[in-house]
């Protein structure tokens, strides 16, 4: 009787996880995040202090849906890939912490202290997360910051981790955890013996999966030619280094700022309406609006700048952990001073854009990294940046509409983060959640002290969209929500 195999110890990073931990260097942190914030009396004691023991219980409990939050980093001998084994030494109470927000607990000073959290990188002895529980705040509610390394994580699979940390209905309750042993750690000479298998049956596994397709051979050609287009339309874009700006410096430090603001959802999706239109079309028009204003007050002419952004995309067939992306490089219109004709710009060059299958190029690319060297498509990351091919990032993510709650508190509010990395001095990223969209802009402190003006210039462009495309039936109301990003 043939003997069973022994049932695998340890995951491989895809190269896209695994460029993201070859990037970070002290000042570019390859950690997401988001900030949220509760309800403050369900989640605290009698005695008005929060219930941190509770609040670990809890974490304790969501780990039996969240495997990779058990697991620490080893590497393949020799080549130094990374994968993940189970961390026996895992400390929960290392992961869920506390901290106060100095006096006197507004805005500012809540800004100040997520700042300081996200300026500091995660260990790498531990598994790469923490959930930090903020308290102090003047109006008695309750902060959480969740970060994670982009390693372990997309925004697709953040949802996925909001889902599994919340509930969609108000309980008090904790569940008893799943019991739970680490399993035990691979021998160097399994790893290494699993990763030279691996990458002898990279070519056969190419081979099989042409041999499938060729049966239907007008798809490959289509196929083909859809990919190709998609790579010369990508490199032609790539080839034309963008307009250095005071978002684009050499370089970026380890310090970081964070801000945020809040736009009705119901008012974003009006406009695209109007305007048949995208919401990512409406959130792309305010980032071209609210930089030109920006970059306007530093000086800049804005007629003449080559500005583009870098817009993540999900694929398909996407994992519960890890990255399962592509991007897209998206031309700005910076040099149009009307809001309606920024948006028709924005809205035909994504249509075009997406027309190209420019996203299914850098999947190609992920696709033969992944079973050759994974250190090229890091390489190829550094070097690409020094040719300064997009000024700044946005990822914008679908979320719950409706309230999710931790512990019986409500979550009013969630506000995701971006990493920096290389010359982006600033980094937006966007969540819809229960009728809002929520905008979390991060900035390297140094380099752009002025981050809140960046802030209100993008309200200022999301109100400048709402006059010139507002439906006439519709009321007069809030259009954002400045306070809570500001004073």
């Amino acid at each position: 009787m043939e003997a069973m195999a022994a049932p695998p110890t340890f995951e491989r990073l895809s190269a896209l996880d695994s460029v993201f931990l070859d990037l970070e260097d002290g000042a570019n942190h390859m950690h997401v995040a988001a900030l949220m914030i509760f309800e403050g009396a369900p989640l605290r004691r009698p005695d008005g202090e929060i219930d941190l023991d509770r609040l670990r219980r809890h974490t304790e409990w969501a780990l039996g849906d969240l495997p990779r939050w058990r697991q620490r980093l080893a590497h393949v001998p020799l080549l130094r890939d990374p994968v993940w084994v189970d961390d026996d030494r895992f400390d929960l109470d290392a992961h869920v912490r506390h901290a106060r927000v100095p006096g006197p607990g507004d805005l500012a000073t809540l800004r100040s202290e997520v700042g300081r959290l996200l300026s500091v990188e995660l260990d790498r002895r531990r598994p790469l997360w923490e959930l930090w529980a903020l308290d102090g705040l003047a109006d008695g509610r309750v902060a959480v910051l969740v970060k994670v390394h982009h390693a372990m994580v997309d925004g697709v699979a953040g949802i996925a981790l909001m889902s599994t940390l919340l509930q969609p209905a108000p309980r008090e309750d904790v569940p008893r955890p799943a019991p739970w042993s680490p399993r035990p750690a691979p021998s160097r000479a399994r790893l290494l013996t699993a990763d030279v298998r691996r990458r002898a049956e990279g070519p056969r596994r190419l081979w099989r999966k042409l041999d499938q397709t060729l049966g239907h051979r007008g798809q490959l050609v289509r196929t083909a030619i859809d990919d190709a287009t998609g790579i010369a339309q990508l490199l032609r874009t790539a080839a034309l280094p963008t307009t250095r700006t005071v978002l684009n410096p050499p370089e970026v430090g380890p310090r970081r700022s964070f801000d945020w603001v809040r736009h009705d959802l119901g008012r974003v999706k009006a406009v695209k309406r109007a305007a048949r239109a995208t919401v990512n079309d409406v959130v792309l028009a305010t980032v071209a609006g609210g930089a030109r204003r920006f970059l306007e007050r530093h000086g800049c002419r804005v007629d003449r700048l080559r500005f583009r952004v870098m817009v993540p995309v999900a694929l398909p067939g996407g994992r519960s952990w890890g990255n399962r992306v592509s991007l897209l490089l998206a031309p700005l219109p910076i040099d149009e001073p009307d809001p309606n004709e920024r948006l028709l710009r924005v809205r035909d060059t994504m249509l075009r854009i997406k027309s190209t299958g420019e996203s299914r190029a850098l999947a190609l690319g992920e696709e033969l990294a992944d079973w050759t060297v994974m250190s090229s498509i890091g390489l190829a990351a550094r070097l690409a940046m020094r040719w300064r091919p997009y000024n700044l990032i946005v990822t914008n993510v679908p979320g719950p509409g409706s309230p999710l709650y931790l512990l019986g508190a409500r979550m009013l509010e969630a506000y995701p983060m971006v990493p920096l990395y290389g010359n982006q001095a600033a980094g937006i990223a966007l969540l819809s959640y229960d009728g809002a969209l929520h905008w979390g802009i991060d900035a390297d402190r140094d380099r752009l002290p002025d981050l809140h003006e960046l802030v209100e210039d993008l309200d200022d462009a999301f109100r400048e969209l709402w006059d010139a495309w507002a439906p006439a039936e519709q009321e007069p109301a809030a259009l954002s929500g400045r306070t809570t990003g500001g004073e």
